[in-house]
């Protein structure tokens, strides 16, 4: 495994990569890696479902219209257009891959090959197809079945990339810098590998994790932003970080997901007295975009000083709840509460990344035959706040745009160079590994409390020290120990968490999942500017 070439690797195994892979031919040898097993990632979470116009009483104009609302002015018109033009096609691409959504039985909202639509936060119609409420469940292990039919795709369950393989890196004498392939780690054998590839895809999802409370898996450390961004990758929106409305509030729930479908089917968001209080905040109640409503959520729960709100959907009958949300249902009895007959307390939780790496309509980032698809990437589509369900259409149709453009490149004279094996010859087994440990815990701590929902400028200016100070200490620790998993998580985590200050810092104004009370208003002259940062112009401190 020292000199593994491939003609494509595929760092990521969610919905995004697995749409790549299936889309390339079966002529090319393509490698994807897991940094843990191959379903551990946050498609396998996702209970709502995709987004697409599938409905006789839907349009295309009437979903892009609702996506730009829902990014308060900084998506890319003509990105959205494209992404929601491609959805019928997406969605039916995953009904021919045998993805088992859920069919109309008893409500009128016949889609496409009799699917049944939900509605969720931000839509004006109902348009997401759902497989019940496990939804990414079905997708991912639908996908991940075809994908290892295929001989000519290799999985590797357990690695992790350590980083990109650049020319520049290299010192290569060339005009453009051009990825080569990356350094992993495999997990189980603490070896550090070479897998070269002629092309490279990030498709390692988002990086929730860089707060203490999260509905994301562990992984979630924003692995393929922070190595794209040390290569030489411009980032933007960063700032913009979604924090789900509703999660389970329980010390042992792990902050699980209730699903926005539960809101879009009736479900009511009440105070600890049972006082409804979105239509406050917002004429579309609790069918708000996500950013309004956690927002809300927030100042009421400081406020009054109390723990948790209430969603509340017991008014439905228990048929209906155990059929429509039969995992969630069972989730939170397990915990002692019955959504049929009581209201379940939930809490805010950080989501969805909705920035990312910087890319073009085909998924191409700054560095020449590296990609970026999925959360990791900033595509333009999602603006200043996401609408709910359009990630994983984002995956599909990013994962087949990638595709296309990777099979027009295949025959390009490829760059060939001596890549150096991975020198481990300087550097120790750690003893202090506790260091790790305590560095995450502090850093998930502080975003939590100073760069979450509500931010200030001195509560950003107190982050970015403590950021500062952490990586200090974290590039000492990675200089003289040897790499394992968990510092490599930490690292990525790091550097991600200062990405995200940075943007922060710069946007002076409110808007979308941004909000600060120094700059409580939107500054309508920065329509459609995002907040880019580029690693090759380090000088200025506020960047």
């Amino acid at each position: 495994m020292d000199n593994s070439k491939y003609d494509v690797l595929i760092i990521g195994s969610g919905a995004a990569g697995l749409s790549l892979a299936l889309s390339l031919p079966e002529t090319l040898h393509i490698a994807i890696l897991s940094k843990d097993t191959l379903t551990e990632g946050s498609t396998v979470y996702a209970q709502g479902g995709i987004s697409a116009v599938a409905n006789k009483n839907d349009t295309i104009e009437s979903h892009i219209a609702d996506t730009l609302d829902a990014g308060a002015g900084l998506c890319s018109e003509k990105v959205v257009r494209k992404v929601v033009t491609q959805g019928p096609k997406a969605l039916k691409w995953l009904l021919d891959s045998g993805v088992p959504f859920t069919k109309n039985e008893t409500l009128d909202s016949d889609g496409i090959e009799g699917l049944h639509l939900t509605r969720e936060g931000g839509h004006s119609e109902r348009r997401v197809a759902h497989a019940a409420d496990a939804s990414g469940y079905a997708i991912e292990t639908t996908l991940l079945e075809r994908v290892k039919r295929r001989a000519n795709i290799s999985l590797f369950e357990f690695h992790i990339a350590v980083d990109l393989i650049t020319s520049r890196k290299l010192k290569l004498l060339q005009r453009n810098n051009v990825n080569l392939g990356a350094y992993v780690l495999n997990r189980k054998t603490q070896k550090i590998s070479i897998f070269r590839a002629n092309f490279t895809i990030l498709a390692t999802g988002g990086a929730s994790k860089v707060y203490l409370y999260t509905s994301n898996p562990d992984g979630a450390s924003g692995d393929g932003i922070a190595m794209a961004w040390r290569a030489g990758c411009r980032v933007s929106n960063m700032e913009f970080m979604q924090f789900h409305p509703t999660c389970l509030y329980h010390p042992h729930a792990k902050s699980y997901l209730i699903t926005e479908a539960v809101r879009g089917e009736g479900g009511k968001l009440l105070l600890p007295d049972g006082t409804r209080f979105m239509d406050k905040y917002d004429k579309r109640g609790e069918l708000a975009p996500r950013d309004i409503v956690a927002r809300a959520i927030d100042h009421e729960m400081k406020c009054l000083g109390i723990d948790s709100i209430f969603i509340d959907i017991s008014h439905r009958s228990k048929k209906f709840i155990t059929e429509h949300f039969p995992n969630v249902y069972a989730t939170c009895e397990k915990f002692g509460y019955d959504m049929s007959k009581n209201p379940v307390p939930v809490v805010p939780a950080a989501h969805y990344t909705c920035g990312g790496v910087v890319v073009d309509e085909h998924g191409q980032t700054d560095i020449d035959n590296l990609y970026a698809i999925g959360e990791c990437s900033f595509t333009g589509l999602h603006g200043a706040n996401r609408m709910a369900s359009n990630s994983l259409l984002e995956c599909i149709v990013y994962g087949q745009f990638c595709a296309e453009d990777i099979i027009k490149k295949m025959d390009n004279k490829k760059t060939k160079a001596e890549i150096p094996e991975w020198d481990e010859s300087r550097v120790t087994d750690s003893d202090e590994r506790v260091i790790i440990t305590h560095n995450w815990d502090e850093i998930r701590r502080f975003m939590w409390d100073y760069v979450g929902i509500v931010r200030t400028t001195k509560r950003l200016e107190r982050a970015r020290t403590r950021i500062d100070m952490l990586l200090q200490e974290i590039d000492e620790y990675y200089t003289n120990f040897r790499i394992t998993s968990d510092l490599l998580e930490l690292r990525n985590l790091a550097e991600v968490a200062r990405l995200i200050i940075r943007s922060a810092q710069r946007r002076e104004e409110s808007r979308g999942l941004h909000y600060t009370l120094d700059y409580p208003k939107a500054d309508l002259s920065l329509e459609q500017v995002n907040s880019i940062l580029d690693p090759m112009r380090r000088a200025s401190s506020k960047n």
